[in-house]
Parts: C-alpha cells; sequence; structure tokens
C-alpha cells in the first residue's frame, strides 16, 4: 500500500508538469462552450450535465483530466487510440489539440448536479473502502488519489464525487478486464483487479454521494 500511495504521488507531479506544460497555451472557455453546444450536448449536456448514467457528467471535471481523455480518444500518427471507444473516437477525431483544450475548460468550469447514491446497505462498505482500503487484497484507500471528498486531483486523478454510480462501476469493471487501459503504469488495472463485484458497486456508490 505504501509502495502504491508513493508510485501515486510520484506519477502526480509528473503529469501535473506535463499537463503544465501542454497548457501554456491559454484555453477560451467560451469557445469551448460553442463545442459542448454543438458535438458534446446529446450525450453530456451543454453545461456538462449528463442525462444518462451511461454518460458521465463532465461538469466540474478536473479541466487537465478531461483534456487528457480526449486525447486518449484520438488515434495519432498511425497508432491506435489508448482509450478504444468508437464513438468518442468519431466525436474527438474532428478537435484540434486548442479544441479539446477550449471544451475541457468549459466543462471544469460549469456547476455539477452531482447523482447521489441509491443503494444505502451498500454505504458501509463503500466507505471503508474509500477511506481505508483493503489491506489484505493490498487494496488502497481511493482517497489517496481522489481525494477525501472525491474531487480529484488535476492531471491525473479524476473527481468522482457525484458521478454516476453506473458509469463508475462499469469503469472499474473495464479496468479490472483490461478493457480499459489508459491508466499510467496500469494503476487503475492493478487495483481493480483486486476488487470483487461486490465491492465496485459499494465503493462506486459511496462515491455518488461524496460532496
Amino acid at each position: 500500500m505504501i509502495r502504491t500511495t508513493a508510485l501515486a504521488v510520484l506519477l502526480a507531479t509528473s503529469l501535473s508538469a506535463n499537463a503544465s506544460e501542454e497548457a501554456k497555451t491559454k484555453a477560451d472557455p467560451a469557445k469551448g462552450k460553442v463545442i459542448a453546444e454543438t458535438i458534446c450536448v446529446a450525450c453530456h449536456g451543454a453545461d456538462g450535465n449528463s442525462p444518462a448514467s451511461a454518460n458521465p457528467h463532465l461538469a466540474g471535471q478536473v479541466e487537465e483530466y478531461i483534456y487528457k481523455q480526449l486525447k486518449n480518444f484520438k488515434a495519432l500518427d498511425g497508432k491506435p487510440a489508448q482509450r478504444n471507444n468508437p464513438i468518442m473516437g468519431g466525436m474527438a477525431a474532428p478537435l484540434s489539440d486548442e479544441d479539446m483544450k477550449n471544451v475541457a475548460a468549459w466543462f471544469a468550469q460549469q456547476k455539477a448536479k452531482p447523482a447521489g447514491a441509491k443503494d444505502e446497505k451498500q454505504i458501509a462498505l463503500g466507505q471503508k473502502l474509500w477511506r481505508q482500503g483493503d489491506f489484505a487484497k493490498g487494496v488502497p484507500a481511493c482517497a489517496g488519489c481522489h481525494g477525501p471528498a472525491g474531487a480529484g486531483l488535476p492531471a491525473m486523478y479524476p473527481k468522482l464525487a457525484g458521478q454516476f454510480p453506473e458509469y463508475t462501476e462499469t469503469q472499474l469493471k473495464a479496468f479490472r478486464l483490461g478493457e480499459r487501459a489508459n491508466d499510467p503504469e496500469k494503476m487503475m488495472r492493478m487495483i481493480a483487479a483486486k476488487l470483487s463485484d461486490a465491492d465496485i458497486k459499494a465503493v462506486s456508490e459511496y462515491a455518488a454521494g461524496l460532496r
């Protein structure tokens, strides 16, 4: 657990530096608003509050994280996209680097209308995993990377507070199966591999209720 936390700190420092380097060109949220209203609106809402749990809320999400995900959905230099999703791949394909920075800045500035926990039976286990992890399984506390209140950390760790529990659950299972593989140093894949379905559901429900 200590080694995992140390790795998280090193990766966060490195990626934060890279994000700062990439952000030298100041993003324009006003231009991002136009993209959100024309390209992103059907799935994520113009203000980033998604109408359906299959698509994540982006309002108030970490700006650098949104930008990174958009880049990961794009196939570059003849190489396949790091994050394989036909729908998002098609949406991201026509966006320039500047477009991605602009729309990320727009969504990051919007006020989230968070989801809430729906299954109260899951809260106790979810809280334990979030705050303490599971030493016996070698699972670190989620709060170590995503923050006690789920606010995330720029560049590397997304905000999970108020996210649809169904979406968080789907992503954790995708990491566990290796279907999603754009996590630095396989960190989320290694953690998710140690989580049961019950663990994943519980921590997803708990995160949905964080504010």
